[in-house]
């Protein structure tokens, strides 16, 4: 479920992901222009340490904002699976 302060994302299902922090409830934030994946968000976190974490959301700035930072990607394959944080 996303805060009241959400807007122009929609977020997928739940799942259990291993972070470099540990292990985390997360579900991927989408673009609801285009589709694509821009980052995800923490649902609870599974050590004590990491709570503070939960409710937050992670924006990928690559994904937002293009590989030079200078302008939003438009254009792209939409990307329904994974983020960039399977690979952490």
């Amino acid at each position: 479920m996303l805060d009241v302060y959400s807007v122009n994302v929609t977020v997928g299902e739940e799942e259990e992901r291993m972070m470099i922090t540990g292990m985390h409830t997360v579900v991927d934030i989408f673009c609801v222009g285009c589709g694509s994946i821009v980052g995800w968000k923490y649902e609870s976190a599974h050590e004590k340490i990491q709570k503070y974490k939960e409710g937050k959301f992670i924006l990928e700035r690559f994904k937002v904002l293009g590989p030079d930072g200078s302008m939003y990607v438009l254009g792209q394959e939409v990307q329904v699976d994974g983020s960039d944080a399977d690979d952490a």
